[in-house]
């Protein structure tokens, strides 16, 4: 299942505007605050679909009926493009556990290019709803190499793919290499990527948009 947010009217839509106005990105804290607001957004649809038990609280008037998360999910997030979106679903999902990947692209003579990933730190996943986050899904390479890499810490439930603009031939690629019960919740979706895999119209480099340019 797919849920893009740009196909609904509200205020992601300004931070979809700004993360891709150029003019904007040169302010990066700005591009890392709307990065965090787009997924603070996010968060909270797919909130919408997991599973909650009721409970009960003391106020200091009585007692008053309410809900808690029947289980914690894992936010696992990209280094380090990912970092602002994580701190966002930190926000909406305050209690729950973390896991880290770094994956990058090393290109290749002819402008090909293959995922590394040199670093992981995540709990037991066996049993467990993981919440992975990128903020670019381009050709879908980097989140299939990742979730082999946490498939190493046992198998989820449940997972839930978040990203701030996804490519048809990257959502295309995921479906076939990632679970078929995975629900992909994107800002936007965008119809092409360019032959170094970049997504067009896109935003750009999320990572370097965000902390910097990185010596290649």
């Amino acid at each position: 299942m797919i849920t893009i947010l740009s196909e609904t009217q509200g205020i992601h839509q300004l931070y979809i505007r700004e993360l891709r106005d150029q003019a904007i990105q040169k302010d990066r804290m700005r591009f890392r605050l709307n990065l965090r607001r787009l997924a603070v957004a996010l968060g909270h649809r797919l909130s919408e679909t997991l599973v909650y038990e009721a409970c009960e609280v003391t106020t200091p008037l009585g007692t008053a009926s309410g809900w808690e998360l029947k289980d914690q999910p894992v936010l696992a997030t990209i280094l380090r493009a990912g970092m602002p979106m994580h701190d966002g679903m930190l926000e909406v999902f305050d209690g729950a556990d973390n896991a880290f990947v770094s994956a990058y692209r090393r290109y290749l003579p002819g402008g090909e290019f293959e995922i590394e990933v040199d670093y992981m730190s995540a709990p037991d996943l066996t049993g467990r709803t993981v919440i992975l986050t990128d903020p670019m899904l381009a050709t879908g390479a980097s989140m299939a190499c990742v979730w082999e890499a946490l498939l190493k810490n046992g198998e989820p439930e449940q997972l839930h793919v978040v990203s701030t603009v996804a490519s048809r031939e990257g959502m295309a690629a995921v479906q076939k290499s990632l679970p078929s019960s995975t629900h992909y919740w994107v800002g936007a979706l965008d119809d092409e990527t360019t032959a170094r895999g970049y997504i067009v119209p896109g935003l750009g480099d999320a990572g370097d948009l965000a902390y910097g340019s990185k010596k290649s």
